[in-house]
């Protein structure tokens, strides 16, 4: 498994607000996102038309920041949308990415 996060800060204490979170779940095959603001996570979603990822296998996972929504791509295809929940798009500034996985570019 692994996961991306993009976060306004790295605050721990309080924690910083995560404007999305995304966490692939090889075992269920499911691809999981939410967010976390004022200490409060919302709902989490985890509908998905597939699941893209193969296990030791390269992929390129894309996140488009739009109005009013982040675009998920994984290999070029649209995976899913993610609609806003936090107000200020601009305070988002950290990527913090974890888990079973090899950076080859991060751009």
């Amino acid at each position: 498994s692994f996961g991306i996060s993009l976060t306004c800060g790295e605050s721990e204490d309080p924690p910083a607000d995560v404007a999305i979170e995304l966490k692939a779940v090889f075992t269920d095959r499911q691809f999981v996102r939410n967010s976390c603001v004022a200490g409060e996570w919302g709902e989490e979603q985890s509908s998905i038309p597939y699941f893209p990822f193969i296990p030791d296998q390269p992929f390129r996972v894309e996140i488009l920041c739009e109005h009013p929504r982040f675009r998920i791509f994984v290999d070029g295809h649209q995976l899913f949308d993610f609609y806003h929940r936090i107000e200020t798009l601009s305070a988002i500034d950290t990527i913090k990415i974890n888990g079973d996985l090899q950076l080859t570019k991060l751009g």
